[in-house]
Order: C-alpha cells, then structure tokens, then sequence
C-alpha cells in the first residue's frame, strides 16, 4: 500500500508545479505517475510499475505534443492579429513613391502619428484604402482593400 501513496504523492506535486507553469505536459507526466499507482495497486513489481509510469507519460506527453493543443502558433508576432491588435485595420494611403524595382514606401497618418508604409507584395499601387497585414517596428506592411460594393 505504500507504494501506491508513493506515487499518488509524486503525481499531486507535478500536478502543483503544473499550476504554476500553464502548459499540459507535466499533467501528462502526472497521469504517467498515477498509472505507476495504479500499477502498484495491481500487484505489479517496483520495475514494471517504473514501466508503466514511464510509457504511459511518455505515450501521454507525445500524443499531447502531436495535437492541436500541443502545435506551436507557426505566425510571426508581427502578422499576428492576438498579439498585435493594428493587424487588419483600415488605413488611407494618399501618394505612393517609387523606391527600387518595384517596391514602393509611402507616409500615412494612423494612430495619431506618422507612419512608414510598405506594400505587402509588389502589387500595382494606388491611392486608396489598404489592410494593415504585419508590422516591423514603425513600418507597416499593407494589402489592397478589396472595393466595397
């Protein structure tokens, strides 16, 4: 029976430190050693009950990590709309300039202040209303709005 306490014990202090960290893998290992528990309950040896935690969190961990709870976000901060809010907003771009082939660079007011502006691919420019798709320091990287019908 004191192994079965044992292993409880471990699994609720990796759960504990799970509540400080945020992420699902040490409640992955938790549920490894709780079937380590339930291993000593049945009877198994110290060796096959080390097995069972073992495999079972691991087997656990990885599952979680192929997930989509586990997939890291791929998008750069920059072009992501949850970290950066400006991602998506409409903006007035009056007077475009040529700067080298094909890239244009453009001055507009956003915000309450003046910010660079750069097209996002080298699409044909003109003045209008453009979406702000990533932001790099004080430039803004713009699309075309589709018109609006």
């Amino acid at each position: 029976m004191n192994a079965i306490y044992s292993w409880l014990a471990v699994a609720g202090v990796v759960v504990v430190l799970e509540l400080f960290t945020g992420t699902f893998y040490l409640l992955m290992f938790a549920l490894g050693l709780a079937s380590g528990a339930l291993a000593a309950w049945l009877g198994l040896s110290l060796d096959m009950q080390m097995m069972v935690a073992g495999v079972i969190g691991a087997s656990a961990t990885l599952a979680l990590h192929r997930s989509r709870f586990g997939a890291r976000n791929k998008v750069s901060a920059s072009r992501d709309p949850n970290v950066n809010l400006d991602i998506g907003q409409i903006i007035q771009i009056n007077s475009w300039k040529a700067q080298s082939e094909g890239l244009y660079h453009a001055r507009s007011m956003y915000r309450g202040a003046q910010w660079d502006v750069e097209i996002h691919s080298h699409a044909a420019v003109h003045p209008g209303r453009y979406r702000i798709v990533e932001i790099r320091g004080s430039l803004l990287v713009v699309e075309a709005v589709a018109a609006e019908v």
